[in-house]
Order: structure tokens, then C-alpha cells, then sequence
């Protein structure tokens, strides 16, 4: 089971609002909160993509059955540059 979200969407919400900072998340239904080769590539995209519009994505969250994982604190892909 796979889920499609567009960069566009969610910061066609941020923008909505005074916002600085995101912080995005989402489940795994198979329980395992393990991040897939795309969730790593849409988080690289979302760091990007909220550098050009001054939104910092502070973490993205995988939830699994009963655990979670930030790739904050388990990838590098938030490591200043």
C-alpha cells in the first residue's frame, strides 16, 4: 500500500500561516517504522524545498506498530552543510 503526497501540497498549507518550522510525519501500516528509499529521497526534497522558502523542516517522523523513528536523529540528511 503506497500513498502519494506532492511537495506542493503540504507547503501550499504552510504557507497558509505564518509558519518558520515543520515538522512532517506518517505510518507505516506493514508496522515496521524502517524509512524506505523514498521517504528518504521526498525528505531530501522537503529540506530543499523549505530552504528556498525560509520553512525549516525540523524532522520527519515514520511511526510504526509500536515504535517511531526520526530520521532526524537516525540519517544524516539534516546535517548542516
Amino acid at each position: 500500500m503506497t500513498s502519494n503526497i506532492y511537495l506542493s501540497q503540504l507547503f501550499k498549507e504552510a504557507v497558509k500561516y505564518p509558519t518558520a518550522r515543520l515538522i512532517i510525519g506518517h505510518n507505516h501500516p506493514s508496522g515496521d517504522p524502517e524509512p524506505s528509499p523514498a521517504d528518504l529521497i521526498f525528505t531530501q526534497r522537503m529540506i530543499e524545498c523549505g530552504e528556498l522558502m525560509g520553512i525549516e523542516l525540523l524532522d520527519h517522523i515514520i511511526v510504526g506498530q509500536d515504535c517511531f523513528i526520526s530520521l532526524r536523529e537516525t540519517t544524516h540528511l539534516f546535517d548542516e552543510k
